[in-house]
């Protein structure tokens, strides 16, 4: 066998369990493949697949045949040619991770490697930021990923990702799998640093021991000096392995002139361990071998553990990423033929058919065309129930089928689908900041400064005072009062927040919802498909013109074939079946009504005091007895005169009336503001018990409501909505809410979403904000009282190096610890059912 054809027969060999470009392990559940040589070779993850792909379509397949190694560095698993063409620049490998949101701007969706403190997060954010051409940069500290949106005629993707690179990160496009494998490389590396500190602290230690033990004269020269070279020998790994990345990074800071999380920590370990190396070589009184190794242990021990909560808590938004399985069943020619294929997912259309078996997850969003069964949306809407689907219902790409086989009809696919539209907006809510986390980085900032200067006042004062005591005390200053735990306590309880709150079927999609929802006073609902179920049913025909009652629904209907509203669809449903005429001309002007023309004759329908204005009629009679039946009347008239009133009702939601009642007991403020008649919106209101109710309102009317309220001194308002006629309120809104089966506008235009639509959702979700807010709170008044106690105590010479790590290591896994107790809340029953 020739050295050329190693590779191949060595990846036959390994039956696919290695990734055929990288020679990294193919995870259980990964489905990617690329044709090289006319052979099916599996990759571990989309960016090897996208990068062999390139490869072969670029005519560079020798690339696999004249390797003799797999490559030992991701970066490495690519030829020269290809790095030549910019292969980060090709547009066929940023179709996975890049949008355009412009003519000429880009945005792409990176994860970022080497992040270790909200420091590194202001490092790249401002260096990137810098970059000509590049517009916006957001970068989420928890969950390691970045946006970044560029104008793609100034600079190039491959020339950000080298800036990242410059100044000590490496940005890869996201995935979730490359996510899932950066996380693991990254514990594996911590725990090797974490073994070999703490083998070399136990071996140091024994060696202390005895000097700590003897009495004078005990302990000969030589054996001391022994026994301080075995620690020397021991420490070095620990030094220059274990803590190489808070040198590492701190230089970085130091040659940018910014100061980061690890500038005081590599102070702190590196002049003790530099003190003591120069006692060792002349035999001075003192060394700090087993307080470095100690410091650095423990440190990283706390690191470790805050890695594994981090991980832990945005684990569950990763899972959306990996929601729709990588390939799908297509029938082709269905329904004469039922031939069916397995296609990957990327690779289905909208008008496909595709079969779902039990067991297996929906590929994509589409309509049930054969079939009966049930599905599970519990990763979408927070619901576990199953929800059960027949032929015409509408199927969600990422939920579970669990029943009986189904054929659904592709319409939606990518980032077209539900699915997709969630991961969007979940993204964009890990990337914007809320103010008080810029508030916590700032003092952090501030702090560390504050830091150096009281250390390097402790060392001289204890120099003046015992020189022998001045390096270890000015070095417990430097260790015990860095300010990780200030850093950590906001971010991290907002990321376990936003997780937990998906959970349960609320998406924020705004960084500041979460704060602002908890401090929301005064609770704005609209009513058709908030309170009320959005269903509206055709209750009543009330013909006036003396035409036919089945014509008159039918014209109706068609007038409104475009509408999406609840009153629309009721209408149509009351329809179905009939004969609709044709419409020319529609006009609609929202919350008000509809004009169209029909055989050449002009149709108003909508509100009645909007109809009777544009036709110029006297409101009708019989409209005061409809209307005290309840529910809402659209009336329908021609140039000839009033030709009907139909009434069409909707049923409160069952979850309504008990948020109602819970925010009232909070004494919380409450508000409805609809474009249904007044009488009507009043009826849901009375029954709600909740006295401010307005009818009859316009967009802009409900925008000027929402005005008011919000320059009432203290009034944080909550606008909870949906439909296309809400989304400019939502958008006035301090926090808004839609509910998830509203328009894509009202969706777009909301802070927060009700994927599963129930009020129930909204109240444990307000319970959970308000426990966030405590929960940072909580974590940012220990981080100051630990920094202002324990400052003292070290400046004072009461706390070893070894306290010192302690401490700090303690205080950071402590506001993690503190933030990972909001999971809890999201497995709480749901109480608003009862």
């Amino acid at each position: 066998m020739t050295t050329a054809e190693l590779p191949v027969a060595a990846a036959d060999a390994a039956d696919d369990r290695d990734c055929y470009h990288c020679g990294l392990p193919v995870p259980s559940a990964t489905q990617h493949f690329v044709r090289v040589d006319g052979a099916p070779r599996r990759m571990c993850c989309v960016g090897c697949e996208a990068v062999a792909q390139s490869i072969v379509d670029n005519g560079l397949s020798d690339y696999y045949r004249h390797r003799d190694a797999m490559p030992e560095r991701r970066r490495e698993a690519m030829p020269a040619e290809l790095q030549e063409l910019g292969l980060f620049d090709h547009p066929d490998f940023q179709k996975s991770f890049v949008r355009p949101v412009g003519e000429q701007e880009r945005e792409a969706a990176l994860i970022l490697e080497g992040i270790t403190c909200a420091a590194c997060v202001w490092l790249n954010e401002n260096h990137v930021a810098r970059l000509p051409g590049v517009s916006a940069i957001q970068i989420n500290y928890a969950t390691r990923r970045a946006r970044v949106r560029w104008d793609e005629r100034r600079i190039k993707l491959s020339d950000i990702l080298a800036a990242v690179r410059a100044i000590g990160y490496r940005a890869y496009p996201y995935d979730a799998e490359r996510s899932e494998q950066i996380a693991g490389r990254e514990r594996r590396s911590m725990l090797w640093r974490l073994f070999v500190a703490g083998f070399g602290m136990m071996q140091v230690m024994m060696y202390a021991f005895p000097a700590y033990v003897a009495g004078d004269g005990e302990l000969t020269p030589d054996i001391e000096l022994l026994l301080r070279w075995a620690s020397l020998v021991l420490t070095l790994p620990v030094v220059s392995y274990s803590a190489a990345p808070f040198f590492q990074r701190a230089w970085r800071d130091v040659c940018l002139r910014r100061l980061g999380m690890d500038v005081p920590v590599a102070l702190g370990v590196g002049s003790a361990f530099l003190a003591s190396l120069w006692a060792t070589l002349t035999h001075g009184p003192e060394v700090y071998y087993d307080s470095v190794t100690m410091f650095v242990f423990f440190l990283l021990g706390g690191r470790y553990l805050e890695m594994l909560a981090r991980q832990k808590a945005v684990r569950g938004v990763e899972e959306l990423g990996k929601a729709l399985p990588s390939f799908a069943e297509r029938l082709a020619g269905w329904p004469e033929r039922t031939d069916a294929e397995r296609v990957p997912t990327v690779q289905l259309a909208a008008g496909d058919v595709v079969r779902v078996r039990p067991g297996e997850a929906v590929p994509a969003d589409g309509v049930v065309v054969e079939g009966e069964g049930e599905v599970n949306e519990a990763l979408l809407t927070g619901e576990s129930m199953p929800v059960p689907k027949e032929v015409g219902d509408t199927l969600t790409g990422g939920s579970i089928n669990v029943s009986s086989p189904l054929l659904l009809r592709v319409e939606q696919v990518g980032d077209a689908t539900r699915l997709g539209a969630i991961r969007r907006l979940m993204e964009r809510a890990a990337s914007e900041r809320p103010r008080i986390a810029t508030q916590a980085d700032r003092v952090a900032g501030y702090f560390i400064v504050t830091l150096l200067v009281l250390a390097g006042a402790t060392a001289i004062g204890w120099y003046l005072i015992d020189p022998a005591r001045a390096l270890w005390v000015s070095v417990s200053v430097l260790v015990v009062a860095c300010p990780c735990a200030l850093s950590l306590a906001t971010p991290t309880a907002l990321t376990v927040a936003t997780d937990a709150l998906a959970r349960m079927g609320v998406l924020v999609t705004r960084g500041h919802a979460i704060e602002t929802l908890a401090k929301a006073n005064h609770f704005v609902f609209d009513k058709t498909g908030t309170l009320t179920l959005g269903r509206m049913r055709l209750e009543e025909v009330r013909v006036l013109g003396g035409g036919d009652e089945s014509a008159l629904r039918a014209l109706a209907a068609a007038i409104e074939e475009g509408s999406e509203h609840p009153v629309a669809v009721g209408l149509r449903e009351a329809a179905r079946g009939l004969a609709l005429p044709s419409v020319a001309r529609l006009k609609a002007e929202t919350g008000k009504g509809v004009q169209g023309w029909v055989d050449g004759e002009c149709w108003w329908l909508g509100r009645p005091d909007h109809v009777a204005a544009c036709a110029g009629l006297v409101p009708p009679s019989e409209l005061a007895e409809l209307a005290a039946r309840g529910g809402t009347v659209v009336a329908l008239a021609s140039p000839v005169g009033w030709q009907a009133l139909f009434r069409l009702a909707d049923g409160l939601r069952a979850e309504a009336a008990v948020l109602v009642s819970r925010l009232a007991r909070e004494q919380s403020r409450m508000s409805v503001l609809s474009g249904d008649a007044q009488p009507v919106v009043a009826g849901v209101a009375d029954t709600l018990g909740i006295a401010d109710a307005r009818g009859g309102m316009s967009p802009q009317d409900k925008q000027g409501r929402i005005v008011h309220l919000q320059r009432e001194p203290g009034t944080v308002v909550a606008m909870i909505g949906d439909g296309v006629n809400d989304a400019p309120v939502l958008a006035q809104a301090h926090v808004s809410v839609a509910m998830g089966g509203g328009t894509d506008l009202a969706r777009n235009e909301a802070d927060i979403v009700l994927l599963n639509e129930n009020l129930a959702s909204l109240g444990r979700g307000i319970d959970l904000a308000r426990k966030t807010l405590r929960v940072i709170r909580q974590n940012l008044w220990w981080s100051f009282a630990y920094n202002f106690t324990s400052v003292p105590l070290a400046m004072a010479g009461l706390v070893t190096p070894w306290m010192a790590g302690v401490g700090m290591a303690a205080s950071s896994l402590l506001v993690v610890l503190n933030a990972l107790r909001l999971q809890r809340t999201a497995a709480l029953p749901n109480l608003c059912r009862e």
